[in-house]
């Protein structure tokens, strides 16, 4: 049977998001309460575009697609625009990276590895994780010449200043290694997350750039509209969310490597310039 979201749930969800309840939590008393996952989230979509909506959308960095491009030129590099999404706002790129760029990367990065930590939200800092089990590290803005080149590009690509993005992150997924789906933002109501965005305000976008290709596994899954991106050296996925919330529908995870290995290279968009 059908699930059919009342006037009366609607003023609930609005309510209890109003009083300061986390999108997370409406969203688990609502499945706790019998409503479908699916059901729950459309909820939670169409009263934040309503009533909670902001009185003026953000801007969130985006390629120029107007005009439906299948290239869309990046300054040094003409980049190919492969798959296009509007909800969640994603695209896939093609050739955004040259496969010597892929290996300079992985070289430069290799001798600083270590395991890759997770945000805490609760304090500010950082923490291991059991869902994120690969081993990453980071570069500083424009360290290095191939750095700097691939910053210049995405920002043309994205439209989004350079300032505007947290280091480069290098992460490489052995076999077995994964991480479970998770949202980029920072959760407004968390106590650690006033001190996180001090250095460049929320997360906007999240730039995925494939070093190599596992022979098995290892996609970049999206479990609310069920896409996977599977790996292809030199190419990137790309998404946007307007608003830490979970209807952006930006919740992604690494599959598992199932053979070979994954490098990746991420990139973090901010809303301010982010020093």
């Amino acid at each position: 049977m059908s699930q059919i979201i009342t006037t009366e749930w609607h003023r609930w969800i609005v309510e209890q998001a109003s009083a300061g309840l986390s999108p997370e939590s409406v969203l688990q008393a609502m499945k706790a309460s019998g409503w479908s996952e699916s059901v729950a989230l459309g909820a939670l979509q169409e009263a934040t575009e309503g009533e909670l909506a902001p009185s003026k959308p953000p801007v969130v960095p985006q390629p120029d697609l107007s005009a439906a491009p299948r290239w869309v030129d990046a300054g040094d590099r003409r980049v190919e625009v492969l798959v296009c999404m509007r909800s969640p706002m994603l695209v896939v790129f093609g050739e955004v990276l040259s496969p010597e760029e892929c290996e300079a990367l992985m070289v430069a990065a290799r001798p600083r590895m270590g395991r890759s930590l997770t945000v805490q939200t609760a304090t500010g800092g950082e923490e291991v994780n059991a869902d994120r089990t690969s081993q990453g590290m980071f570069f500083r803005r424009g360290e290095n010449e191939v750095v700097a080149r691939i910053e210049a590009r995405i920002a043309r690509l994205l439209q989004w200043p350079v300032d505007n993005g947290e280091g480069l992150q290098i992460l490489h997924y052995p076999p077995g290694a994964e991480y479970k789906p998770h949202y980029d933002y920072f959760d407004p109501l968390e106590p650690g997350t006033a001190r996180i965005t001090q250095r460049g305000g929320q997360r906007v976008g999240t730039l995925v750039m494939y070093l190599n290709e596992p022979a098995r596994g290892g996609g970049t899954t999206f479990p609310d509209v069920g896409l996977e991106v599977l790996p292809k050296r030199g190419h990137a996925v790309f998404f946007a969310y307007d608003r830490p919330h979970p209807a952006t529908r930006t919740l992604h995870g690494g599959a598992p490597v199932l053979e070979g290995e994954k490098w990746v290279a991420t990139k973090w968009l901010r809303e301010k310039e982010c020093h």
